[in-house]
């Protein structure tokens, strides 16, 4: 778990320092984004929006004269409401608008440069654009806002909407009743027609069969008179109730067939109530209380006489109550049998009785029933048709406020856009996170090295010292002490690693071109000299050749003339300023000289040199694309590899680590130069602390009157 939590931190740790290594650029597009946002922002047109509240119901009157239930009118219907939605926005409203308030030229004067009134479609365009219609979430409240530049056109806009709309939805709800009622009237006149045709044969055909009628028409008025209908009559009531009879005594039946014991004498007291059986359970019930008190008291045992005379009273108890029951299971089904025969014998009496009836009726009176019940049926239409037309011309004249006005638009004290604050706001947070994601994207791309950590694991090489960006000859006047403490702990480093095997000669070489071996080559000997140990530098970077400008010396004979046998080694050494601290430098490299350096001519100086000083410090080339870097560090103790923080990607660090492993040098460690101190927590502290120490150093000594002890480690 601690592991665990250790590797969240680092995990942090790294995602802080990408946004702080990054922050000039999450800086950047942050404020750049502040800056398009608050322009954007200030040069948009200010709007105005305006908001008219409508109540929409169905079509419904606002008084029912005919006191019918109007459930639809109130409740909350959907489908209906986005239906009315798409109407507010339709063509046909928004046109009658656009007349209204004459917009094509409202707006023509303020788009075009003519003045000159946009077309229709423009318009239109421009007014959908503008208008925004919402439903309240489950009630029938819809708000419809337009926003414009023109606070007093926006609430007009609004307004007329709503007021159009409702004028639209009155007239079509007159226009569809008229209909109905035109449609209804047209009905009515073939209804009519109808009727005349079905009461015209109802009296032909009643007169081609001589039928008198008296005292009513129809079925019933004929059957009333006839002897028949009063048997048909008697003979229905009879079967029906023989029906429930039978239908009563099979429930009984049935509720009792599956039931036995206990259960079928408790049921049967209450279906079948019998005074003998309820007599003798009583008793049975007194048996059995008896005979338990009996063998409950222990006073008496199972073969006791009075016992068994008991128990036998009990057993023949029983035994009658089981006959009882069985007799009146028996008696159930009888009844039932019974009943259904007698059911059976009226239905078939009733069924013949009814097909001769019919027959007679059918031959004598059924032409004139047909007739006369079309022509009660033609006659009933037409009085429904009747009652329909003068309720729809009612309803037509009742007054319908299916859209209601519940808050009319004003305008606006304030713009509803652009929302200056917001806007601001969220540019600041979109600038931020812009420039947060480009940072890690560019990190993301960014394959140099970083970190201490990154050198030692993907290069597998302790990191012996880390140096501070902008470094400069520490021979320059106005360096202070404190600038030259992390070549001091790169001194030291050094030395600790080389002392068991008493190195004396060292090179410095780096990956690439410019990652400040030359610099850190001086400043390194020049801590050196200062501790008093005697120190020559040799710059071996035959092609750019730099160290003789950092001491102000000569650069006309050199190296190149030793390797070519033009001069010995002590002719070209020179004693530079610095005390302790000698130089060779390069010399001149003439065209055909560049195969100069070699493994013998380097040994043999080196031979020449190793016992007149302490320590020997080589300026190499870069390793990759010359081999003089490969030579020098074969011939040399140690080679210390230099490494610009986020210079080159990784690879190129990876690559001279193998060719110097190649070519057999002694690589002691990593110099992590040009580290910027601001963006590195731990490289901060070492640095202030550093800095603060030596600027005490210094204070004090300007306190004595003393110049500062550059010496002083």
């Amino acid at each position: 778990m601690a592991a665990e939590t250790q590797e969240q931190a680092l995990h942090f740790l790294d995602y802080w320092r990408v946004v702080r290594d990054r922050k000039d650029v999450i800086l950047a597009i942050a404020l750049f984004t502040i800056v398009i946002g608050t322009l954007c922002t200030v040069m948009t047109p200010k709007k105005y929006r305006a908001t008219t509240q409508i109540q929409i119901s169905e079509d419904a009157m606002d008084v029912d004269p005919f006191f019918r239930a109007q459930n639809n009118s109130s409740g909350y219907n959907p489908f209906f409401l986005l239906t009315q939605e798409k109407i507010i926005r339709s063509r046909r409203v928004l046109l009658e608008v656009i007349r209204i308030l004459n917009l094509q030229r409202a707006w023509g004067i303020e788009l075009n440069d003519d003045q000159s009134p946009l077309s229709t479609e423009t318009t239109l365009e421009i007014l959908q654009r503008s208008i925004r219609v919402e439903q309240d979430r489950d009630t029938l409240l819809m708000n419809i806002s337009a926003t414009t530049q023109d606070a007093q056109r926006s609430a007009d806009i609004a307004n007329t909407i709503a007021s159009e709309y409702r004028r639209w939805r009155y007239s079509e709800q007159r226009r569809i009743i008229q209909q109905g009622i035109d449609a209804l009237g047209n009905e009515l006149r073939k209804q009519q027609e109808r009727v005349e045709e079905a009461e015209n044969e109802l009296e032909r055909i009643r007169k081609e069969m001589g039928i008198s009628i008296l005292g009513g028409t129809g079925l019933s008025s004929l059957q009333g008179n006839r002897i028949e209908a009063t048997r048909l009559n008697a003979l229905e009531a009879q079967r029906s109730a023989a029906r429930v009879d039978m239908l009563v005594r099979k429930s009984r039946m049935d509720q009792l067939a599956n039931l036995e014991g206990e259960e079928l004498m408790e049921a049967a007291a209450y279906i079948v109530p019998d005074p003998t059986l309820s007599r003798v359970r009583s008793q049975l019930l007194d048996a059995q209380v008896q005979l338990e008190l009996m063998l409950k008291n222990g006073v008496l045992g199972p073969e006791h006489p009075d016992v068994k005379r008991v128990q036998a009273a009990v057993d023949e108890l029983q035994s009658q109550i089981d006959s009882l029951l069985s007799g009146l299971k028996k008696g159930l089904q009888a009844d039932y049998e019974t009943a259904k025969t007698q059911y059976e014998t009226l239905d078939e009496e009733l069924a013949n009785f009814k097909e001769e009836d019919i027959e007679e009726i059918a031959e004598k009176m059924l032409p004139f029933l047909r007739a006369e019940r079309n022509a009660q049926i033609q006659r009933d239409i037409l009085t429904a048709l009747r009652a329909r037309v003068t309720q729809t011309g009612i309803e037509v004249e009742v007054p319908r406020t299916s859209v209601r006005v519940i808050e009319e638009a004003t305008p606006p004290d304030r713009p509803s856009s652009p929302l200056v604050f917001l806007n601001i706001f969220l540019s600041v947070i979109l600038g931020f996170l812009a420039g947060i994601g480009i940072a890690f994207f560019i990190e993301y791309l960014d394959v140099s090295i970083k970190t201490v950590d990154e050198v030692e694991k993907f290069l597998g090489l302790s990191v012996l010292a880390v140096i501070p960006q902008q470094m400069r000859p520490l021979s320059e006047e106005g360096t202070s002490a404190g600038q030259g403490e992390s070549y001091r702990a790169l001194r030291t480093a050094l030395f600790l690693a080389a002392r068991e095997k008493g190195y004396k000669t060292f090179s410095i070489i780096s990956g690439g071109v410019g990652e400040g071996k030359s610099t850190t080559l001086f400043n390194l000997a020049y801590v050196c000299a200062e501790q008093g140990q005697k120190i020559l530098l040799i710059d071996s970077d035959l092609r750019r050749p730099v160290q003789h400008k950092m001491v102000g010396i000569s650069n006309r004979k050199g190296l190149v003339n030793v390797l070519t046998g033009e001069a010995k080694p002590e002719e070209v050494i020179v004693e530079t300023s610095v005390p302790n601290l000698s130089m060779i430098p390069s010399g001149r490299l003439r065209r055909g000289l560049l195969g100069v350096m070699n493994a013998t001519r380097i040994h043999e100086l080196i031979a020449a040199l190793k016992d007149k000083y302490d320590y020997i410090f080589f300026d190499s080339p870069p390793v990759l694309g010359v081999t003089d870097a490969s030579i020098l560090a074969s011939e040399v103790d140690g080679v210390l590899l230099v490494v610009q923080y986020r210079k080159y990607p990784k690879n190129i660090s990876l690559r001279a680590k193998h060719m110097l492993s190649a070519a057999g040098a002694n690589l002691l460690g990593v110099v992590l130069n040009n580290i910027n101190i601001l963006r590195d927590d731990y490289y901060y502290y070492y640095h202030y602390s550093a800095k603060k120490y030596y600027g005490r150093i210094k204070q004090q000594d300007d306190d004595d009157g003393e110049e500062p002890n550059k010496g002083k480690a």
